[in-house]
């Protein structure tokens, strides 16, 4: 209901939803403002608001993160996402998410596990840029964890991981780090992710920091 939005329904720009969380529901418009967020800063179009730079986009949106919980079915749950967007004939899938700690501390990958080839979502972002998607993804805000920091599927070969600098362009303290399990260099880029300007799920502008909302810029 953001007017910043308005013209996404009113040209018909989105051409898909799944909610593969809950898929008895139909449409994707709830649960968290995560996603409303990240979406300004791709689709937004209200001068003197926010005018994001793909507003003309056409776009399909999925629920892929069971909020409340933390578990590996989620990394499936994006697999499943992404062979629906490709189904579709997506060109690029935004994905502002990562995996790294469970809810059951024995699931919890290892940063010898982060070498492109392990987890279900990193292999399932390696199949989508073989299918000539380009997978945008936030690189993780385990910064002051140190080197090695990633999130999966952020050490997928063949996509774009992004990290977070600030107005300085001085990377921020919370964007992790590489490299990869096996040596590649990660992030792949960055972009200003620290106090960015965006909308709300209010549908109000405000400012939030994290990769999840430099990856979208890219």
């Amino acid at each position: 209901k953001a007017s910043a939005f308005s013209h996404v329904f009113t040209n018909k720009q989105v051409l898909g939803q799944l909610n593969v969380v809950r898929p008895w529901i139909k449409e994707v418009f709830r649960d968290n403002e995560h996603g409303t967020q990240v979406a300004s800063l791709i689709l937004a179009n209200q001068a003197g608001t926010l005018v994001a730079g793909a507003h003309q986009a056409k776009v399909i949106f999925a629920i892929t993160e069971d909020v409340a919980t933390e578990y590996p079915v989620e990394e499936l749950n994006w697999v499943r996402a992404a062979e629906y967007a490709d189904s579709l004939g997506v060109d690029i899938i935004n994905s502002s998410l990562g995996y790294l700690d469970f809810d059951e501390p024995s699931l919890t990958y290892s940063k010898s596990q982060l070498d492109g080839k392990t987890t279900y979502i990193t292999r399932g972002a390696s199949v989508a840029a073989k299918r000539g998607i380009l997978v945008v993804n936030s690189v993780g805000n385990n910064g002051s964890a140190g080197s090695s920091s990633l999130v999966a599927p952020a050490d997928a070969e063949g996509i774009l991981a992004v990290g977070a600098v600030n107005s300085s362009s001085t990377v921020s303290s919370f964007s992790s780090r590489g490299p990869t399990a096996d040596g590649r260099i990660k992030p792949d880029l960055a972009a200003f992710g620290q106090s960015t300007i965006l909308i709300r799920g209010t549908g109000q502008v405000g400012a939030a920091s994290g990769t999840s909302f430099s990856a979208p810029q890219i």
